[in-house]
This record gives C-alpha cells, structure tokens and sequence, in this order.
C-alpha cells in the first residue's frame, strides 16, 4: 500500500529540496557579501544506497544543483566492492559512488551525513516502496 502514499512522498520531497536550496542560497549569499571566508571546501566520497542509473544521476544533480556543492565523478562499484568493476548488469542496475565537493562542511562525516539526507528524502520521494532504511 506504500504506492498509495507515492504522491505524497514526492510532494514532500519537492518541498524538503525547495527548502534546502533556498537554505543553501542564503548561505552562498551571506558569505559573499560579508567580510572574511566562511566557507570550509573539503571533497568526499559518498557511498550511495542507489539502485539505479536514473537515481545516481539524479543525487549527482540535485548536489550539483544545490550552491555550494558540486558532483566532481561517479563510480559503479563492482558486487565485491572494488572500484571499477562491472556495475551489476547490463540493465544498468548497480552500487555507486559519488565525488563531492562541498563548500561548507564541518568535516568529511558532517558532509557525508548531509548528502545521505539528501538521498534518503530523493529516494522516498522517488521510489514507490521507499527509501531504504
């Protein structure tokens, strides 16, 4: 029955990112036009719970979209979990990785914690049955 709340979900979702962009922009401006450097630039690899093509790219977007990030690579990781191996068939199915740079971070975990937010509000606003717990 979660199909049913699918709607719903991805509603939310929308909303949850129209805030979180607006949040980031506020950000981006404040540091610009404030004396000094807030900004803390640090890059990270993010192991996403991903399933698909269409998902990756879209998590590698919406960072990218988002000021202050930027999506620098994406990896398919192999079913052993070495980097560059067959990314799961030819369906496009896999496991992927992602390289991020993040301008306001307060660490390599606090910018991994943002993005897997990120991704789990993405894949219950997309998925029918979910994101993944």
């Amino acid at each position: 029955m979660k199909w049913l709340t699918w709607p719903f979900r991805l509603i939310g979702f929308l909303l949850w990112y129209a805030w979180a962009l607006v949040l980031s922009n506020v950000a981006v401006t404040q540091d610009v036009f404030t004396p000094g450097q807030r900004s803390s630039p640090i890059v990270v690899r993010y192991r996403t719970r991903c399933r698909s093509e269409f998902e990756t790219v879209l998590l590698s977007v919406l960072i990218s979209l988002t000021p202050g990030t930027l999506t620098l690579a994406t990896v398919a990781r192999s079913r052993n979990g070495a980097d560059g191996g067959e990314d799961g068939g030819e369906d496009g199915t896999g496991e992927y990785d992602v390289f991020v740079h993040a301008m306001y971070s307060d660490g390599p975990q606090d910018a991994r914690s943002s993005l897997q937010e990120m991704e789990t509000h993405m894949l219950n606003g997309i998925r029918v049955d979910g994101a993944p717990r």
